[in-house]
């Protein structure tokens, strides 16, 4: 037993030695040590919550269309001896666009004229013989017989005159016809028949077709559910219609809604709409589609978040609120429609609250966060 102890003390001071391995140099003063590693903010951009009136609208897809189109075509037949206008001209409405060869219109005037000379002269004669008549009748130098005769006679040379008359306005409109005028304001397309051409009356080839482009439609269909909604803000007045080009963009054009169809499409379920627009600039072209918003009313106080800010997930649609720590929660909410960029929330959020818009797929609830701000949804 002594032997052991002795053993045992004399160990003590080399495992003393091999515990400390030089230990007297990495001690150092407290402030020395090193400390935990903790996890960096993730960077994220920022919106405000804000409360503002927005409006309440009906999204759909329109076609622009001519107001009025008209097909040209010549009311009488003859050699197209000119053209006064050129390719995609806009005319105003009389303005002379072709010439047909007037001269046997000019020959059949002349021709109803004379013939109207004529038997105006015949029929003078005629009342002359008449009233010659009437006075040996009374003296009985001829009989009522002769007497009733010479009045036919007469009565048979007035209408005469009068069909004569007649057919010198009709030969008037037919030479008038040779001058083809614009029957609307608008813009003329291609040029279908050219000059030296025989044309045809009211043939089935028109002579150029002309759209009315100011004012112009904008058709488009909104489903019928919404047709309801539709009439009863339209009773209170003029509704306000925007379309904005789908090709190329450009300013937003102003309308008003103008028309709505008198039946369902059963096919799609959709009802027909049409917007006037004054298209002063001509922005709006005929066949081309535009993104059409109908504003129905205006909706005050509304919380609006920017669209990018609302999240889908398993529960439906939440948003990460960023806490005054800077740390975030995520929270669900009620989307009541989108407007523009901007989101309608009809509920879990308070207008002044932040929420994360840009960074959200690094975020999960109690993450730290550093914040840079972006658009606030309380920019129109």
């Amino acid at each position: 037993m002594r032997i052991r102890a002795v053993l045992l003390l004399s160990t003590l001071p080399l495992l003393a030695a091999g515990c400390s391995g030089g230990g007297g140099k990495a001690d150092g003063p407290p402030g020395d040590k090193a400390k935990p590693g903790a996890q960096a903010a993730v960077p994220v951009v920022v919106s405000t919550v804000a409360r503002r009136t927005v409006p309440v609208q009906v999204e759909a897809v329109g076609k622009v269309e001519p107001l009025s189109t008209v097909a040209v075509l010549a009311r009488v037949g003859g050699e197209l001896t000119s053209v006064h206008f050129t390719e995609g001209q806009e005319v105003q409405k009389g303005q002379v666009l072709f010439t047909i060869d007037p001269r046997p219109y000019q020959a059949a005037l002349a021709q109803a004229r004379a013939a109207v000379a004529r038997d105006k002269a015949v029929a003078a004669n005629s009342a002359s013989d008449l009233k010659r008549y009437g006075d040996l009748v009374q003296k009985e130098y001829v009989t009522r017989e002769q007497y009733d005769r010479i009045a036919a006679e007469t009565a048979s040379a007035g209408a005469t005159v009068q069909a004569d008359e007649a057919a010198v306005e009709a030969a008037r409109l037919q030479l008038e016809y040779c001058t083809i005028r614009a029957p609307l304001s608008g813009r003329t397309g291609s040029l279908l028949v050219h000059q030296g051409n025989l044309v045809k009356a009211n043939d089935a080839q028109p002579l150029v077709v002309i759209n009315q482009i100011r004012p112009i439609y904008v058709s488009f269909s909104v489903p019928q559910a919404q047709l309801p909604e539709i009439e009863r803000y339209r009773a209170g007045g003029h509704l306000a219609v925007e379309a904005v080009p789908s090709e190329g963009g450009g300013a937003p054009q102003q309308g008003t809604l103008s028309f709505i169809d008198n039946q369902i499409d059963r096919a799609t379920g959709t009802i027909l709409l049409k917007a006037t627009f004054p298209n002063d600039s001509r922005a709006l072209w005929p066949g081309q589609f535009t993104k059409v918003r109908l504003t129905l009313a205006q909706q005050a106080d509304a919380v609006v978040v920017p669209t990018q800010a609302v999240q889908t997930g398993q529960q439906g649609q939440y948003v990460y609120v960023v806490r005054p720590d800077q740390t975030v929660e995520s929270r669900v909410v009620q989307v009541s429609r989108t407007v523009g960029s901007d989101t309608v929330v009809s509920a879990g959020l308070t207008p002044g609250e932040t929420v994360v818009t840009d960074g959200q797929l690094r975020l999960a609830p109690g993450v730290k966060v550093k914040t840079r701000e972006g658009r606030s949804g309380a920019e129109a």
